[in-house]
């Protein structure tokens, strides 16, 4: 498999200016930390101007402050997909995809997403930016990632060969700090919907005990609480 080529020189920054009416090009505006990222793809200048005028006028409806925002567009034979990725602050972040048979197209239904969610979580995520510190503190917490199951042929039949059970630890192939925040549920489903997160722990602001929310196959989101609090 051919390894993916990224864009010459790696992922580019751009500045662009984001405000409270979604102008691009006002003066007096803090600015949006744009990186823009190609997979299998050279992302030319037009495009790359595209992009962050789109953005800018998308999250300056929103946002005041300066944002972090990173956008992936990788190409796999005729299709194109275009991931947006967007820090606003004190742990929440905001995903979008698309896909389509043109980048441009394909940015454009990844902005269009990031817009739905937003308009569906505009006066939270406003205020949200003026929100005082949780009566709770975050918990720090390490983050680690497994080795899947798949294994090759050879190990399988290794151990075929033997009468012992598989009962050894799973391999860690990544470890990172991070924290668990103290969230209400209505503000951790909204993390869960806006990170497109498949499950979310979080502490309750309510009584400070771990909660966890999942997305269930039948298009629901699971609550676990050991406490039983439904009083949030």
């Amino acid at each position: 498999m051919v390894p993916p080529f990224d864009d010459p020189g790696g992922p580019r920054m751009a500045s662009f200016p984001v405000g409270p009416d979604g102008v691009p090009g006002r003066k007096n505006l803090r600015r949006m930390q744009l990186s823009i990222k190609g997979k299998q793809l050279d992302v030319g200048d037009a495009l790359r101007v595209h992009v962050g005028e789109s953005l800018s006028r998308i999250l300056g409806k929103y946002f005041g402050d300066a944002l972090d925002v990173g956008v992936t567009l990788s190409r796999e034979g005729n299709r194109h997909r275009a991931a947006v990725a967007v820090h606003i602050g004190r742990g929440m972040q905001i995903q979008a995809q698309g896909e389509a048979e043109g980048a441009y197209p394909a940015f454009d239904t990844a902005a269009e997403h990031l817009a739905k969610r937003l308009r569906r979580y505009k006066r939270r995520l406003r205020d949200h930016r003026k929100e005082a510190e949780p009566a709770h503190a975050p918990l720090p917490a390490q983050q680690y990632v497994l080795a899947g199951d798949a294994r090759t042929e050879d190990a399988a039949a290794a151990d075929d060969d033997t009468d012992t059970d598989d009962d050894t630890a799973p391999v860690v192939i990544a470890e990172m700090a991070t924290e668990v925040p103290s969230l209400t549920v209505s503000e951790a489903v909204m993390r869960l919907d806006l990170g497109e997160l498949p499950a979310l722990m979080f502490r309750s602001s309510a009584h400070g005990g771990l909660n966890m929310i999942y997305r269930r196959p039948d298009g629901h989101i699971g609550w676990v609480d050991p406490h039983g609090n439904l009083g949030q």
